[in-house]
């Protein structure tokens, strides 16, 4: 399975999975495990495909969302990107995150994880 760069997808399944189901965050390990794996994979054939990523960080962004304005401030964020991730992410530089922003981000992160180019990670 490729597990590198995946980065974003762990630490957003681990901080927003958990925290939306128990209320606390979870640390974040270097590897995505087969749990975390199946939580992408909706349709259960062994890979993350580009629109179940798309659609599992959609909803990360909204479950960040705590206040529900539409973007994402960096306190709302603080667990899964420091001050430099951020400030790479907000690419008009107001201080906050559009969903576009970030969706532009991992989405880009997500193609740079896809070595073989087949728009899925195994």
């Amino acid at each position: 399975m490729k597990r590198s760069v995946l980065v974003t997808a762990l630490a957003l399944s681990q901080v927003t999975l958990v925290q939306v189901s128990t209320g606390a965050a979870q640390d974040q390990p270097g590897a995505m495990n087969q749990g975390q794996m199946s939580r992408l994979d909706r349709d259960g054939n062994g890979a993350v495909d580009r629109p179940e990523y798309q659609a599992f960080m959609t909803s990360a962004f909204t479950n960040m969302d705590r206040n529900k304005d539409g973007s994402l401030r960096s306190e709302e964020v603080a667990q899964v990107l420091d001050g430099k991730q951020f400030a790479a992410t907000d690419a008009d530089r107001d201080g906050k995150l559009s969903q576009t922003e970030f969706l532009n981000r991992v989405m880009a992160d997500f193609q740079s994880a896809d070595r073989s180019g087949d728009g899925s990670l195994q």
